[in-house]
């Protein structure tokens, strides 16, 4: 029996020693001689800088002791920015995330989240859980090319997902009849830059060769180091640029090389007039532009540009929990 009454007593000192202790380091849990709140015009954003650069010693240093801010503004600051919808403040000395639930019932007295908390809980923000990064690859390319009309530059502000498209050739010489296959013709070798080369003349819509149909249209022959505009690596440049476009749309990084270009629109494929097929080349996605000549006279006259559907490859950081 004593012996029990004096292990009881031991444990009794060593219990209340330790409760001491811990009463003792939770009556000043931070140090706030190198606290001071962070300047700016705006109340909200000094609360929100400050909470970022003082993580937990804010609240304790700026409204428990100093009472620089006061529990409702800060509250009012920092309550949308909670970790669940990863709503962080990147601010300029720090990050903030919210608070959490013993905070929120302290900041509102009571109103919300949860009250009784020891100070050690409320004056201390929480740890952020450990995040892990990965890259994930995202395809992007022309969408729905029978909707685009490639009336717009893109230059000139033509969309993430539009076709690419060269520039409009010249003018062609004006006919009475709108139908005409020879205009359409020289439209397309004025935009080409084949100048004015007979009908026997196509282009592959893939490398830009222009080549020489013979033989009632059977036998093609390549015309030796004759291409026509634009470029092969033009139209790929082209594809670059709509792609990057694509990918800082979707807050991701377009992957160098990726880039590629296809066949033009289908909805003319190259006919001479509307419906008879010409050796101008299939695929180049012509797209007509129909207009009056100087001077009003009730005639027509055309131009022409190309048109090509592209692909590319982003990538994009993503960030998960652990």
């Amino acid at each position: 029996m004593p012996k029990l009454f004096a292990v009881s007593i031991v444990l009794f000192l060593l219990l209340g020693a330790g409760y001491g202790a811990i009463q003792a380091a939770r009556a000043t849990p931070w140090d706030c001689s190198d606290w001071q709140a962070f300047a700016h015009a705006d109340r909200p954003t000094a609360i929100l800088e400050s909470l970022a650069e003082n993580r937990g010693k804010t609240l304790y240093c700026g409204i428990d002791q100093s009472d620089t801010f006061a529990k409702a503004e800060t509250w009012a600051a920092g309550k949308d920015r909670n970790e669940r919808d990863d709503t962080v403040y990147f601010g300029e000395r720090g990050q903030f995330r919210g608070f959490i639930a013993a905070q929120e019932g302290w900041l509102t007295e009571g109103e919300s989240g949860i009250t009784g908390q020891s100070q050690a809980v409320i004056f201390e923000f929480p740890k952020e859980t450990r995040r892990v990064k990965r890259d994930k690859r995202i395809k992007v390319g022309s969408g729905d090319v029978d909707t685009d009309t490639c009336m717009t530059d893109l230059q000139e502000g033509r969309r993430p997902g539009d076709l690419i498209c060269s520039g409009w050739g010249g003018w062609s010489a004006w006919y009475n009849n709108w139908d005409h296959a020879t205009p359409l013709r020289d439209a397309r070798h004025s935009q080409s830059g084949i100048g004015g080369l007979s009908t026997d003349w196509e282009v592959d819509w893939r490398t830009q060769q222009v080549s020489r149909r013979t033989n009632g249209g059977l036998t093609v022959t390549p015309e030796a180091g004759t291409f026509a505009n634009p470029s092969a690596a033009q139209w790929r440049a082209m594809a670059e640029t709509a792609a990057e476009g694509a990918c800082r749309a979707r807050g991701a990084r377009y992957v160098a090389g990726s880039a590629d270009f296809g066949t033009g629109h289908s909805r003319d494929s190259g006919g001479s007039g509307r419906t008879v097929p010409s050796y101008t080349g299939m695929g180049l996605g012509w797209f007509m532009d129909r207009g009056l000549p100087d001077g009003g006279q009730a005639t027509h006259r055309y131009r022409v540009r190309q048109s090509r559907t592209w692909t590319g490859t982003c990538i994009k950081r993503v960030r998960r929990n652990r």
